[in-house]
């Protein structure tokens, strides 16, 4: 018998437990800046509001929610998202950048393409597809790109942080155009700027002309509401892309739970939470780009936005630098397991605690000398 699953590659984190373990040696707690969870608390107002709607007795939306829908499509307005777009709520973002390929029924002999840098679901799901996965540099000319039935975008990026500008933007879309590419748009950072005004969107009209055909976008509350936990995300865009993605839904019965939709619409009226948990984010940012200097590491200039720090060390591998971290207690995640170009570099999670944050760049002015042993 076959499995879905024999034609994944290896689970990249299982080779991190050494470093890991040579954390937990460290006379004092363990900083791990690897995966970026929240630790921080679900504001009240969405606790309240998700508390409020247990009498949840009936069976919720596929399409979601009046309230929610009419909450989602204010949210992309004030991103300039006002063209006429299907909405879609998923149970988080990751499941449909796993399911997409295959939700869109590219198997064999499609071309599934995602940033040469990238989150690994996004190989992950053209390999359970069947497609064939293709590496692309999203900073680079469109006009050099080869011809592919979709290709993923993430930006502010998971890992590096780097955003797509609105000309860059359009390029892509006038490339997809002309050869028939379906866009897909990962845009979950979107409210986590630090060095750029803001991060568009490839529904924005002012990037699409109001125009969603072959454009599709996903978002989620876990980063910017702390609702990882609630799997409170949505797919949208084109509705010849969504509408029917949704019918599969209905058979396989895949629905929001009713009191997450309403916690989630509440989150999206709601700005305060946000730009408090921004600043909690900067700090912790601010904090650890402080140590680079001392730790003898450079962070990636166009990492602007985002959950992570992407750092890199003169001469030294994405390993170098994990295990010189790990003899400090610090836990980093290489870069090696966001793709070949990812080598050399390391991502560090803003989503520890404080403690953690302060405590590591304490720690990290002793890297130089660990890492002129490696």
């Amino acid at each position: 018998m076959g499995f879905y699953a024999d034609s994944l590659p290896d689970f990249p984190w299982d080779s991190l437990v050494p470093a890991r373990n040579r954390a937990a040696q460290y006379p004092g707690p363990v900083c791990d800046l690897t995966i970026g969870t929240p630790v921080d608390d679900t504001p009240a107002i969405i606790q309240n509001a998700l508390a409020g709607a247990t009498n949840a007795h009936g069976y919720p939306a596929v399409l979601g929610s009046t309230e929610l829908r009419a909450a989602i499509g204010a949210w992309m307005a004030r991103r300039g998202i006002t063209s006429d777009v299907a909405i879609l709520p998923t149970i988080g973002s990751k499941e449909m950048v796993g399911l997409l390929p295959s939700l869109m029924g590219l198997g064999a002999g499609a071309r599934v393409g995602f940033p040469d840098v990238a989150y690994p679901t996004y190989d992950v799901g053209a390999r359970l597809a069947g497609a064939t996965p293709v590496l692309i540099d999203t900073d680079s000319d469109p006009a050099s790109w080869p011809t592919l039935d979709l290709l993923w975008l993430n930006s502010p990026g998971n890992p590096n942080g780097h955003v797509l500008s609105r000309p860059q933007l359009r390029a892509i879309v006038a490339w997809a155009r002309g050869c028939g590419a379906v866009v897909a748009s990962d845009e979950c950072y979107a409210e986590l700027c630090w060095d750029v005004a803001e991060a568009p969107s490839l529904l924005d009209d002012a990037v699409c002309g109001g125009d969603p055909a072959g454009l599709l976008m996903v978002y989620s509350l876990s980063k910017q509401s702390n609702m990882a936990g609630y799997r409170a995300s949505w797919l949208a865009g084109d509705p010849a892309i969504v509408l029917p993605i949704a019918e599969l839904r209905k058979h396989l019965g895949f629905m929001m739970p009713a009191p997450v939709q309403h916690a989630m619409a509440i989150a999206l009226g709601d700005a305060e939470h946000v730009s408090v948990q921004r600043d909690v984010y900067r700090r912790r940012r601010d904090t650890l780009l402080g140590a680079l200097d001392s730790a003898g590491l450079v962070g990636d200039p166009a990492s602007v936005a985002g959950l992570y720090l992407w750092v890199t060390a003169e001469g030294a591998t994405s390993w170098d630098i994990v295990d010189a971290c790990a003899q400090l207690g610090i836990v980093v995640a290489p870069g090696i397991f966001y793709g070949e170009a990812g080598d050399g570099w390391v991502r560090m999670s803003l989503t520890a605690t404080d403690f953690a944050i302060n405590e590591a760049a304490k720690r990290l002015e002793r890297l130089p000398d660990l890492l002129k042993r490696s």
